[in-house]
């Protein structure tokens, strides 16, 4: 198999799509913009070794692949809708691709978005998707919107990706069914698309927990030049993770500032309490309150009594 096998055989599939104006087979694609939508661009790339291990199955890695970019969408409020999948690979096997694109398109399908091109070349397991989504205009959710007074809320459960990973570096262990648990997590990211377009008209500032809830707030907090205060007891997680015979910090480490969660932290006014866990019941997504903004420039961690909370660090870093 050649290159141009692998992306007529595993790659060419189109969907329907009126906006698609010419996809896979050219030089470049062609979409045909909505009147009276904004679009959105966003790219994530996943390296082996630094995202993801060389064992890892292709079905898991193709979900991961797409996933993380679907959750930038929906920080934003955006409906996903086209994709470009550039890739290296050491080699082309048949089998593991045939598993890794029947993954990419389930999900690509469950969330109505078209591969519309990208590149493929020998490498070192690389993997790079360009996304691009679609809001009514002027409505979607950034972070520079956070309003002093404002709740702070995520959505789903912190943590389990992190403890996951800390199994696998030998610096824990959890039973077997914990485990899995916070392994499924890892390697299947949910991406709250739902949740982040039902937020448009509820939420004042978003953004997804990839790198830690602690940095990745504090971005929020930056562009929007307002503080933050954090009940870290709130922080809703696996409750038989808590249960754990754990220290207190490496929990805490795990909840504010593990990363690769790819749920949602934003902030709203009080007044949209109720209609917001409306909206997390309609999309099935469970959201917790866990502090408050504040008019100050600082992030407060803390406990249930006010204990101050510090932390390793505050989030990952990919040149640290």
């Amino acid at each position: 198999m050649n290159e141009f096998d692998f992306i007529h055989q595993y790659l060419y599939r189109q969907q329907q799509d009126k906006q698609l104006i010419l996809g896979i087979g050219d030089d470049a694609a062609i979409v045909r913009p909505r009147s009276g939508y904004d679009l959105h661009f966003s790219t994530d790339m996943l390296v082996g070794g630094t995202h993801f291990f060389p064992d890892v199955a292709p079905a898991d890695l193709a979900h991961k692949v797409l996933a993380v970019n679907l959750s930038d969408m929906a920080a934003m409020g955006a409906k996903p809708r086209w994709a470009l999948l550039s890739v290296a690979l050491p080699e082309l096997n048949k089998d593991w691709l045939e598993a890794f694109c029947n993954s990419l398109f389930a999900l690509a399908a469950r969330f109505g978005v078209t591969l519309i091109g990208g590149d493929t070349t020998k490498g070192n397991w690389v993997f790079n998707v360009n996304i691009i989504g679609e809001t009514p205009c002027r409505q979607s959710l950034r972070r520079d919107a956070a309003e002093a007074g404002d709740d702070i809320w995520v959505s789903g459960l912190l943590g389990l990706a992190a403890a996951a990973l800390d199994v696998h570096w030998n610096k824990v262990t959890l039973p077997a069914a914990i485990f899995a648990q916070c392994e499924e997590r890892r390697l299947r990211p949910q991406p709250r698309v739902a949740l982040g377009q039902e937020l448009l008209s509820l939420a004042h500032a978003a953004q997804d927990i990839s790198d830690g809830l602690a940095q990745d707030i504090g971005h929020i907090l930056q562009a929007s030049k307002v503080g933050a205060e954090i009940n870290a007891d709130l922080i809703p997680t696996l409750t038989t993770l808590k249960q754990q015979a754990l220290p207190l910090a490496q929990l805490r480490q795990w909840l504010l500032a593990g990363g690769d969660d790819y749920e949602l932290v934003f902030t709203a006014s009080p007044v949209q309490r109720a209609a917001i866990m409306a909206a997390a019941e309609r999309t099935g997504t469970p959201v917790t309150r866990i502090g408050v903004i504040t008019a100050g420039a600082q992030l407060h961690l803390h406990d249930h009594t006010g204990n101050v909370i510090q932390l390793q660090q505050q989030g990952f870093d990919h040149f640290v």
